[in-house]
């Protein structure tokens, strides 16, 4: 399988295609698998990269990480694979990763494309979301509570239950521990005062149904980061990639082909 070590972690990654490369980050407790479509799709225009995150997929799991960590996990990917500049594209907590990344390694960013993201945040928009809605669910089992809370975050529950059945989401959860080292690495960040010094074009996409980073944030990101588009896909919740599938990988394209 192939791997890269940063700071004494190894973390797994796939690529396929050619031509100019583009970085593809996940969500909070997913994996690379949840790409499968992206990496089919884009691999005929761009090298698509798509790593798991430290304590995510194949990846090590320590039990104790930062955001810093994810970010500085990403150059080292880069640094690995050989590649000066490249653009990113993250989805979620890949995006507060995203935006990380460009903030602190400018010269590293190509284009920056960041879906159903945020600025800033005290803790992971699941957490936020579980502690928000904490009376429905006390009591049920951990499946059964996301399973509940779904009507808050998707719009398309029927697509968003096949692609989680289809990468593997269902089968490979996190320990609870994990989970929490997870949630722990993404409290406290705040961009907002530096995402106007952002230069790479930016593309920000939300979905107008999604109770965890509401449209809200995203134009927020937008209004914040110089002459950044804005997107709002108005049949999606927080998987725009997935409940509007054919849109997403459209407008994406056309953006990084630009």
């Amino acid at each position: 399988m192939p791997r890269f070590e940063s700071k004494g972690v190894q973390l797994y990654y796939v690529e396929a295609g050619e031509g100019a490369p583009l970085v593809l980050i996940h969500g909070l407790t997913a994996s690379l698998m949840t790409f499968q479509q992206e990496i089919e799709y884009f691999q005929d225009h761009f090298r698509v990269i798509a790593y798991d995150c430290r304590g995510h997929g194949r990846s090590d799991k320590p039990l104790s990480y930062t955001l810093n960590d994810h970010i500085e996990d990403v150059v080292a990917l880069l640094d690995h694979l050989g590649i000066g500049k490249a653009h990113v594209l993250g989805v979620s907590m890949g995006s507060y990763i995203a935006q990380g990344l460009v903030l602190a390694h400018p010269e590293r960013v190509e284009k920056l494309v960041l879906v159903v993201s945020k600025s800033n945040g005290k803790t992971s928009s699941t957490q936020e979301l579980f502690n928000r809605h904490a009376d429905e669910i006390e009591g049920m089992e951990e499946q059964e509570q996301q399973k509940h809370l779904f009507k808050y975050m998707f719009r398309n529950l029927a697509a968003v239950e096949e692609w989680q059945k289809e990468s593997g989401l269902t089968e490979q959860t996190l320990t609870l521990i994990q989970q929490a080292a997870a949630n722990k690495a993404l409290e406290g960040f705040d961009f907002r005062r530096t995402l106007p010094t952002v230069e790479s074009p930016t593309l920000v996409i939300s979905g107008t149904h999604d109770g965890l980073n509401p449209p809200e944030r995203g134009r927020e990101i937008a209004g914040l980061i110089p002459d950044a588009l804005f997107v709002e896909f108005e049949n999606s919740g927080h998987a725009p990639n997935v409940e509007e599938s054919e849109l997403f990988l459209d407008v994406t394209t056309d953006f990084l082909m630009a």
